[in-house]
């Protein structure tokens, strides 16, 4: 079983964590990875192309002329598909792009990719993520000091309140709580950083089969 040392703010190091095998050291699946990060971006489509029928296009339904006897074609309103302004046919309407993956599936993807930043060096384990102040500025720090360059996935609770504020204006930093993390936010993050209570809970909600 792996360790990881656990760090504070000041990057020194407070103690050392073990990382249980089977997540953190889950074999690479790239094919999981990107069919779990494909399934979240479908998830994401609002689907908001759409044309109007006949029922829709502004306009009268009254029939214009008779049925019968007057030599032309009949006509049952002023809006049909044939008409200028008329309404269309068979046209594109939103519709939902998400689609149902296994639930299993989305587990291990997440294990892949953890176990892909494991490796790299590129996960950070702080002991406690809170902060003073709720600061851009001050956290943007906090995180350099700790060696952390590029984006990173900050994961702890969305109850700390100072991290949610200072994390929010930052683009290179995203806050997901522990309970939410998710193969796209790992892969589109070049380091995660975890509190130690974040790690907790994500061992146990992973571990869980």
């Amino acid at each position: 079983m792996p360790t990881i040392d656990v760090k504070n703010w000041d990057n020194k190091t407070i103690g050392q964590a073990e990382l249980p095998d089977e997540i953190f050291a889950y074999p690479y699946k790239e094919h999981l990875i990107h069919e779990a990060v494909r399934n979240y971006l479908a998830s994401l489509r609002a689907g908001t192309h759409k044309t109007k029928t006949r029922s829709e296009v502004s306009g009268s339904g009254k029939k214009p002329f008779r049925q019968k006897g007057t030599g032309r074609a009949r006509q049952g309103g002023n809006r049909p598909p044939i008409h200028r302004h008329g309404g269309t046919v068979f046209g594109p309407v939103p519709r939902d792009y998400s689609y149902k993956m296994n639930a299993k599936e989305k587990k291990a993807a997440l294990k892949s990719a953890l176990s892909r930043r494991v490796k790299e060096g590129k996960l950070v384990l702080i002991g406690d993520l809170g902060i003073e102040e709720s600061k851009t500025k001050q956290l943007a720090q906090k995180v350099a000091n700790i060696g952390v360059e590029g984006k990173a996935l900050l994961v702890d609770t969305m109850e700390n309140t100072n991290l949610v504020l200072a994390s929010r204006n930052n683009p290179k930093l995203h806050l997901v709580d522990a309970s939410s993390v998710n193969v796209y936010d790992v892969v589109n993050s070049r380091y995660v950083v975890l509190s130690q209570a974040a790690l907790q809970r994500l061992t146990e909600a992973l571990g869980n089969e």
